[in-house]
Parts: structure tokens; sequence; C-alpha cells
């Protein structure tokens, strides 16, 4: 497509016929149609965050303490004249946008990093597939374009390297290690209904197809309902871990040379310790308000780890991007590219492979257009001058 900008003109001119969109427009509209179609259970499941849900609503409404300063007459506003694409990690992205890893897509559709990845793949931007996958390395893989592997580190080494070593084969272009989650945080929505799916052997296809994890059964989790259980019940024991450390990225770079992003980070101290003990990059996030109830907005935590990292490392960005204004404030603080997370997944669950690619079209047209509109012709021109504060 000549320009993300060009879905309101498409849809502009469907109207002249009286066809409108099927879908909502924005980000809250998405969810309020998700949560009017969706099984209550995996409704609460991409909705839900820890306890009372601070984190994730400041994540949002940190955005609130940023206005942007649009400059006029740059000759940016024409979309041929406006170059979106960035390098990050080694990967060229038509914009600089990521689907965050979300994990268990199955329970909104049941090809669904398929789906994520054949939709990305066509768009141009990347993708970040979870180990917690309904889809296995291999699958997604296959479909995907531009892609990174999320592992969620095992208490296993030689699991993990198996992990690492498949999505290397499959083309993964980077490894996103998360830090913020050696184990799973207290999320009302969930226990409310008495759902995490992982007990159902739900999102574990990447754990239930590895050779390594396999040889740890008795008997393979296909066979039967009680095999599956003992599938689930070994995983239990091996997900999450609390013994690592930034030393550990040196064990990554004894298994692969592709370049090693960590992602959970908040605190500068911890940036820099990663950074010093290998990683490429950091990405600032909480979970996107998961994990840690009451905890800073990523927003908020994103210009002093720039400060203290950026000079020698990608800085990237995830937790509450809702708008194309909001990746353009992520950008000017200093990020290099920005992880979108649940209003493709509702899209996901909505409509399926159409849904998710209005919804990734809204958020690209909506940054495509404000770019220009704001008069930045190019993604390098997003920098603090284009902020005002609100006090």
């Amino acid at each position: 497509m000549s320009s993300f900008a060009d879905f309101q003109n498409e849809i502009y001119l469907a109207g002249l016929s009286g066809a409108v969109p099927g879908l909502p427009m924005t980000a809250a509209g998405l969810e309020r149609r998700a949560r009017e179609v969706l099984d209550p259970a995996a409704y609460a499941y991409v909705a839900g965050s820890a306890s009372a849900e601070r984190t994730a609503a400041e994540n949002v409404s940190a955005f609130d303490r940023h206005r942007l300063l649009p400059r006029m007459w740059r000759g940016a506003s024409n979309p041929g004249a406006r170059d979106l694409s960035v390098e990050v990690l080694g990967t060229r992205l038509a914009a600089p946008v990521l689907t965050a890893p979300i994990g268990v897509l199955g329970l909104l559709h049941e090809r669904g990093e398929t789906v994520v990845a054949e939709v990305t793949r066509e768009l141009g931007i990347g993708m970040v597939l979870s180990t917690a996958a309904s889809s296995t390395i291999e699958e997604a893989g296959a479909a995907a374009g531009a892609w990174w592997y999320q592992l969620y580190w095992p208490g296993d080494h030689e699991l993990a390297r198996s992990f690492v070593d498949r999505a290397v084969k499959a083309g993964a272009r980077a490894l996103v290690v998360t830090a913020d989650t050696p184990g799973i945080g207290w999320r009302p929505r969930d226990l409310e209904l008495g759902h995490l799916p992982f007990l159902r052997g739900e999102g574990l296809a990447n754990y239930l197809s590895d050779p390594v994890f396999r040889a740890k059964l008795a008997t393979a989790p296909e066979e039967s309902e009680e095999a599956l259980r003992m599938a689930v019940l070994t995983w239990i024991g091996l997900f999450g871990n609390h013994t690592l450390r930034p030393a550990d990225i040196a064990k990554l770079r004894e298994w692969t040379d592709l370049p090693i992003a960590v992602k959970g980070v908040l605190h500068p101290d911890d940036a820099r310790a990663v950074v010093d003990a290998g990683a490429d990059a950091v990405v600032v996030s909480n979970h996107g308000g998961r994990q840690v109830d009451g905890a800073i907005a990523a927003l908020d935590a994103l210009p002093a780890i720039v400060a203290t990292v950026g000079d020698r490392a990608d800085v990237l960005f995830d937790s509450g991007i809702r708008t194309g204004s909001d990746v353009m404030v992520a950008l000017a603080l200093g990020a290099k590219a920005v992880l979108y997370g649940r209003p493709w997944a509702y899209a996901l669950g909505v409509a399926g492979r159409d849904g998710v690619r209005h919804a990734l079209r809204l958020l690209l047209a909506d940054f495509d257009a404000t770019m220009g509109l704001s008069g930045c012709a190019t993604v390098a021109a997003l920098d603090r001058t284009l902020l005002s504060s609100k006090r």
C-alpha cells in the first residue's frame, strides 16, 4: 500500500455508496465490541490486569501528561513525502510498530498467532511471538515476515535453549527475554472465573511440541486426558524462573548470535545492568499492568531509561499505546519503536484476520496522518521539541 494514511480515503470513498466500516474505529470501541461478543473468560484474560488495575489505567492516562506541538509548512502533509520506516535490532520495519507478545491467542481464534503473523507480514511491521502461544514457533514463523521470539525463560536451561534453537531455525530475527514475569500476577478477573488457560493445556503449544519438554513426560500429551494433565503439571514446575540475573544474558550469547532485548524494565539501574551484561535493547514495559498493581506507568519510566542506556542500546516502549499520537509521544521521548497489544487482540476475537488487519491499520493510519499534520516527514524528526508537557 502506498501510504498507511490512505486507509481513511478507502473508508470515505466507500461511504459514497453507503458503506460504513463493520468494526469500530477506535481502540476503546474495539474493546467494547469484544466485551459484547467474546466468551467472558477469553475477554477477561485479555482485558484483565493486576489487582485494582491501577497500573493498566495509569499506562493510558500517562499520555495525557504530554501534548504534541505541531509544526507548520514543513512539506510533510503529503503522504508521499513521509517515510515511517525504521531499523530496530537489525530488522527493517515499514513503521516503528511491532505486535506485543500476547499469549494464548487460541482463546480468541483457532489460528491466532498465524493470523497475526500473516497480517504483520502484509503490512511490513514486526511481530513478537509469545512463548505462551497457541501455535508453535514453527507454525507462526512460517507465516510471519519480520518477527522476534519472546522467551519466558523456564526453570530448565536445556528447555530454554531448545526454545531458542527452534526460534533461530524458524527465522526469528531477535530474542525478547521477559524479565517481569517470574510468576503470574494477581489477576482478579481470571480469579473470579477460576480460569487459568494453561491448566487446560491452552497456550502450551511450544512446550507440548518441544523435544526437551516431551522427554520429561512418561506419556505423550496427545495420548489421553490424563497424559495431558500430567504434561500440565510438568509445565507448572517449569514455568517462571526466580533465579535469573543479568549475567544469564551470557548464556543466550552462547546459544545464538541474534540480537537480544530484555522486556519489562522500569528502573534505570536495571536497564544499565542488562545492557552492561550484553543486551542489545531494553523494552520499557510493566506488562500492560498485568503484574504489579500501583507500579509506575511505563511512559513515565521511559525518559530516564533513554537517558541511561539510549546511547548504547535500542530502547523500545510497551504498555498503554492506543492511538497514533501515543506512538508519536513515545518516540519523541526516545523510544526507537513501540509494541502494541490489546486492541488488535480484541479485534482478533471479534473478526479474526480481518479484525487484526483493521486494528493495525487504524493505528498505522492514525500515526501516519498525525505525523504529517505535525510537520514530520520521517521518524527521525520525532524528538522532545515536538512535545509540550501538560502541568
